[in-house]
């Protein structure tokens, strides 16, 4: 079974979880009010992205467990790849990676219990940017790089070293730090140079505004244009590589492993999954 292209299928499936009670009631209304947007042309149903969007995030359908389950269980649900309880099926770390178990609502809300133990993200908040939404969506970089490509390499553990300390602009910065994103198969063989494609704040011609030429550009971090400077992603936070978003950008493999970098990263059933941890990762 694949989840792709399932839109109408989705919405099935969380019709039926819908609680009993008043249940006809609300069917009843979606039915009414999607017939009166289409009527006033304000539904696009075009692809997977737009039914998904306007027959059930827009209308804030409640996306129950049951529906999260299959997707745990399903290949391919997220992207190319294994189902997830394959390899995040029990709590034990000795058969399962991280000791993660998403095979049950209960060990998804708890997170890998291998120390250092994390959770994968806040019921009831947006979880895009936690770690779960980072897994699912976010391409390690540079792209390209394996994923059996080792986290601890000299040069990501230099860049890790000089954010705890406080990320500064001093001359180890200039000697040692800076150059590693400009220098090509830094952080793996044969990949570019990080400011192949992040060299200036505009883009185009840089990906995300994202400047790694320089400390200013470095600090000042992304999307510093589409958003206004005081509102940029920051990419470096001194003292907390971990949640530093150049940090984890190097270390953090996507999921499944091997996906391919150019598949979607919103695909139609992360965009249900993260809108269940929205409203409150519920296991009823």
């Amino acid at each position: 079974m694949v989840i792709r292209g399932a839109a109408i299928g989705a919405v099935t499936l969380l019709a039926v979880s819908v609680d009993e009670a008043g249940a006809s009631d609300r069917k009843a209304s979606l039915t009414r009010q999607m017939v009166e947007d289409i009527k006033a042309g304000k539904m696009e149903l075009e692809g997977d992205h737009a039914a998904v969007n306007e027959l059930i995030i827009k209308r804030n359908i409640p996306i129950t467990y049951s529906y999260i389950a299959v997707l745990m269980r399903t290949p391919n649900a997220f992207g190319e790849g294994p189902a997830c309880v394959v390899c995040h099926g029990s709590g034990d770390p000795s058969v399962s990676y991280r000791g993660l178990d998403l095979s049950t609502c209960e060990g998804i809300n708890k997170g890998s219990t291998e120390p250092p133990a994390r959770k994968l993200f806040t019921p009831g908040k947006g979880a895009k940017k936690e770690l779960l939404g980072r897994m699912l969506r976010n391409n390690r970089m540079p792209l390209g790089v394996r994923f059996n490509v080792p986290t601890d390499s000299p040069p990501i553990l230099a860049i890790r070293q000089w954010i705890a300390d406080g990320a500064k602009d001093d001359a180890h910065f200039k000697k040692d730090i800076l150059p590693l994103f400009a220098t090509a198969n830094t952080f793996a063989a044969n990949t570019p140079a990080c400011t192949e494609c992040h060299m200036s704040n505009q883009e185009p011609p840089s990906f995300h505004e994202l400047d790694l030429s320089s400390y200013k550009g470095i600090m000042l971090g992304a999307d510093s244009v589409a958003k206004g400077v005081a509102n940029a992603t920051k990419v470096v936070i001194p003292g907390k590589p971990d949640e530093s978003g150049l940090m984890q950008h190097l270390v953090e493999n996507r999921m499944p492993p091997g996906i391919e970098p150019s598949s979607d990263r919103d695909h139609p059933n992360t965009q249900l999954l993260l809108r269940w941890i929205e409203q409150g990762a519920r296991c009823d």
